[in-house]
Parts: structure tokens; C-alpha cells; sequence
């Protein structure tokens, strides 16, 4: 029977294994006809990681190499399947731009697309909600949970530190930025909570089961249920592909530590602020789980944008600003350059390159009114007039362009301008501060958090204070293998 039954499963796993090798064939085919080889080398990279990730899950004998090794694998299967829907996708838009090629089915030969911008979420806190029995009095066994956190937006995907989580923690943290520099205003950024369960204690169940909502999609556990996740479009997967063939990635039966969905959200522009807030956490796990934390049901983080008209120059060259009552030629000729809600005027190029303050400031806003002007006696586009309103009063500044084709390249830069303003609302208010993270290292030590009762460094000449701020793993927690592998990993973030 035994030796049957680890027949069926070796006969299962290879023929997961030729599955996933023809899809893979299909993908690759439709890279190739796309001529993308970047997204392709980025999967090709991702399924190495993940083989070796697999090879070391299977030699790990330490729990924090077994963690760390399956948690790259989670990552990495994320990945992989984000750059598949990311090409059929695409291959999709490709086909729908042929047959739009007929004059019937053309759409508007002058639509407007959106600026691109830099998305930023820093300082994520996580508030956990234990008993009074556990937290305040210390008892009942302790349960311990390793968690970390994946943020997708698009096919691009982060990933958190992993911490260990126990009943000493108000809140699980992420302190870091994570950036996503390719976003568009219509942005979905998905957050996903991960947790696997520590052995060595069962999980203390506190938090009333209305908190909880059962998730069948769990990404530990069946590749069917996976797959079905991925297509459906449901937490923990990335876009589905649209209904056309399924994307295949079979889990790998690897023995070791599973991490499991615990908690997700996603965001959008109307969560953009220049400030801490919070925002709902839906709960995928109930409290009968063994990697079952007792979340509140939200979540705390910074989320702002960065629009790139408001982050980088939209447009400059000459312009001349013309004075009531007096001809076009008498103006001050001044270098102008548009970015963010100004229209910076210098007298020369040099200014604007140094930095030094403009000679004079126009207001360019979601209030802004500019209409073309005319040369007289010729009814040519020759410049523009820009009016904003100051108080109860309405101010126009006339600014006269060189050529008819300098003059239309203005006021095309002026109309994407506004566009873009109008599609990234908010974030076109004012420049907003993003963070930029440090480069990502290889983890040398697993940050754990709390548990000042059971481990607790202290200070002293061999151990910094800050060492002590909560609970680390010595340097030698991860093998020199699992070093290389996240080295390998992380080289090219």
C-alpha cells in the first residue's frame, strides 16, 4: 500500500512537472512573438529561484533557513505568475489592436493617455488584538507566527522582511518604503499578509469568529486552488488573464514550512494622502488556524503618489512675456518651464539648470483657464494667454511663442498637463514626499519582534542598544546557501 501510494504520487508530480513545462513552452512562444525579451528574462530568472528555492527547502534542516527558503519560493511563484497574465495581456491588446486596424472598429485616432508616476508605501503597521489573559497577564502557551508582507501592483511585485510575531506585540510592522515607479492613476495596489505557524505552541484563538472569513484560495495549499485563485482574480494572485487559457503553476510538494494568506487589502488613487491613515483589512483565515493571528480587521500605512508632471519638467523653451498695451517684440524674452502647478520663467537656461529662484511664477492649476492667442493681421496661433484668479480678481499673463509651431507645442504640452491633472486628482494638489528605500540586502538575521520575556538580548560591549530593539536572530541564523540564493535574488532590485 505504501509503496503503491508513493508510486501514484511520484506519477502525479511528473506529470504536474510536464504540465508545467508546456505552459511554460506557451508563454516563452508568446514572449517571443511579442519580442519582449525583458519580461521574459525576468521569468526565466524567477523560475531558476525557485528551483533553487525548492532544492534548499528540501535540505534545510534549521527553521530560519526553512522560512526564508519558503518564503522566496512564495515570492517567486507570485512573480512568475504576474509576468504570465502580465504577456497574455498583452498579447491580447496586440490582437485587439490589429482588428482595430478596420476603419469600422477604430477608435478616437487622438486619445490621451495618462502620465505615468511613482506610488510609495512606507511605515505599515499592522494592530493585532490578544486577550487580556495573554497580552497583560502572560499566559496560556505562547504561539508564534513568522509573517511578511507582498505588495503587487501590476506585474510589478515586493516583498517585507519577514518578523516573528507573538502575544508581547501590539502591532506588526513594516517599516521600509517599497516603491512602484511605472504606476498609472487607475492603479489597484494589492497588500497581502502572509503567515506561517511556529511549532512549539498551538494557536490561541481571541479574536471573536466574526473577524474571520473562511478563504478556501489559499496559496499553501493545493496548486488547484491556486490556479483558481490566480484565474478568479482573488486575493493572493495576481490579475487573471482575461478567460483565455489558464496559467499553470503547480506547487511544488517540498516538505518545510507553508506561509498562508492571512489577511489582504487593496488600494487605489482614493487612498493616496500625504499622511498616516488607515484603511480595511479583509481577514482570509479563521482562528482554528495554526498560522492564525488575532488581527483587528485594518490596517495603518503612508500611501503617496508622485505623479511625473508634478515630479519632473512636462515641457520648456522661450517664451515672451507681452505687457498690456504694448507690442508683441517688447516683452522680456524669458526661458519658461512647466512642472507641477507652475510655470517657472528664468532669464536664461543656466537659471533653471542651477536652481536659482524664477524671475517670475505663473500659477498652473485645475483652475487655470488658457486660451490660444492670435498674431495680429495674420490670425495665427501665436502664443497663449494664461489666466488664473487670485482673490476675487482675474489675473492674465500673455506669453507669445517664437514660431506657429513653438506656439502649438505649448499648448499641446499645456492640454496633456491638465489631463494628467485631472486624472491623478489629489496628488496634483501638491507635490507629495515619497520615500526612497535603501538598496535590499541579503537578510543576515531574521527581524523578530517582541517576546521580551522568552530571548531578550541586552545591552552591552559585545551587543549595541539597538540590537535589543526586540528580538534578533544571531548573524549565522541563515546558511551560507541560503545567503547566495538571496544574494542571487535580491542583485538586480
Amino acid at each position: 500500500m505504501e509503496v503503491a501510494g508513493r508510486g501514484q504520487r511520484l506519477q502525479m508530480q511528473e506529470k504536474l512537472r510536464i504540465l508545467e513545462d508546456l505552459n511554460m513552452l506557451y508563454i516563452r512562444q508568446i514572449a517571443i512573438s511579442l519580442q519582449d525579451t525583458e519580461i521574459q528574462r525576468k521569468m526565466e530568472r524567477e523560475l531558476r529561484l525557485r528551483e533553487g528555492a525548492c532544492k534548499l527547502l528540501a535540505a534545510c534542516s534549521r527553521r530560519e533557513q526553512a522560512l526564508e527558503a519558503a518564503k522566496s519560493l512564495l515570492v517567486c511563484n507570485s512573480r512568475v505568475l504576474a509576468y504570465m497574465a502580465e504577456l497574455q495581456r498583452r498579447k491580447e491588446a496586440q490582437v485587439l489592436r490589429r482588428t482595430a486596424r478596420r476603419p469600422s472598429d477604430a477608435g478616437p485616432a487622438d486619445e490621451r493617455l495618462p502620465c505615468r508616476g511613482t506610488v510609495c508605501v512606507s511605515d505599515l503597521r499592522i494592530p493585532l488584538m490578544w486577550k487580556d489573559t495573554e497580552y497583560f497577564r502572560n499566559k496560556g502557551e505562547l504561539h508564534r507566527c513568522a509573517v511578511f508582507c507582498l505588495l503587487q501592483l501590476g506585474a510589478e511585485i515586493h516583498d517585507t522582511p519577514m518578523v516573528l510575531v507573538d502575544r508581547t506585540l501590539t502591532d506588526i510592522c513594516f517599516e521600509s518604503a517599497v516603491l512602484f515607479s511605472e504606476a498609472g492613476p487607475d492603479f489597484e495596489l494589492k497588500v497581502e499578509l502572509y503567515s506561517a505557524g511556529l511549532a512549539g505552541g498551538a494557536a490561541q484563538g481571541s479574536t471573536p469568529r466574526k473577524l474571520a472569513t473562511r478563504l478556501s484560495t489559499s496559496l499553501g495549499r493545493s496548486a488547484g486552488k491556486r490556479v483558481r485563485a490566480a484565474m478568479d482574480g482573488g486575493p493572493g494572485s495576481p490579475p487573471g488573464n482575461g478567460g483565455t487559457a489558464p496559467l499553470l503553476l503547480p506547487a511544488p510538494s517540498v516538505p518545510g514550512p507553508k506561509f498562508h494568506l492571512l489577511a489582504h487589502a487593496v488600494l487605489s488613487l482614493a487612498e493616496v494622502q500625504d499622511g498616516f491613515r488607515t484603511h480595511d483589512l479583509a481577514i482570509a483565515s479563521n482562528e482554528e488556524s495554526s498560522f492564525w493571528l488575532p488581527l483587528y480587521g485594518s490596517m495603518c500605512c503612508r500611501l503617496a503618489a508622485q505623479p511625473r508632471c508634478m515630479a519632473a519638467p512636462v515641457t520648456s523653451g522661450f517664451l515672451r512675456l507681452q505687457q498690456p498695451g504694448t507690442e508683441a517684440q517688447s516683452g522680456a524674452r524669458l526661458y519658461c518651464v512647466l512642472r507641477g502647478t507652475d510655470l517657472l520663467c528664468y532669464h536664461g537656461p543656466g537659471e533653471a539648470e542651477a536652481g536659482l529662484e524664477p524671475a517670475l511664477t505663473i500659477a498652473v492649476n485645475k483652475e487655470t483657464r488658457i486660451r490660444a492667442t492670435e498674431r495680429e493681421g495674420r490670425g495665427q496661433p501665436h502664443g497663449m494667454a494664461v489666466t488664473n484668479r487670485y482673490g476675487g480678481e482675474e489675473v492674465t499673463h500673455t506669453l507669445l511663442a517664437e514660431s506657429r509651431a513653438e506656439a502649438q507645442r505649448w499648448m499641446e504640452a499645456f492640454w496633456q498637463h491638465f489631463y494628467d491633472m485631472s486624472q491623478w486628482k489629489q496628488c496634483c494638489d501638491e507635490l507629495m514626499r515619497i520615500e526612497v528605500p535603501p538598496p535590499r540586502r541579503p537578510p543576515a538575521m531574521l527581524p523578530r519582534q517582541g517576546s521580551l520575556y522568552h530571548e531578550m538580548a541586552l545591552p552591552g560591549p559585545a551587543v549595541p542598544p539597538s540590537a535589543c530593539e526586540g528580538l534578533l536572530l544571531q548573524d549565522n541564523a541563515v546558511s551560507a546557501e541560503i545567503r547566495a540564493l538571496l544574494s542571487s535574488y535580491y542583485s538586480d532590485r
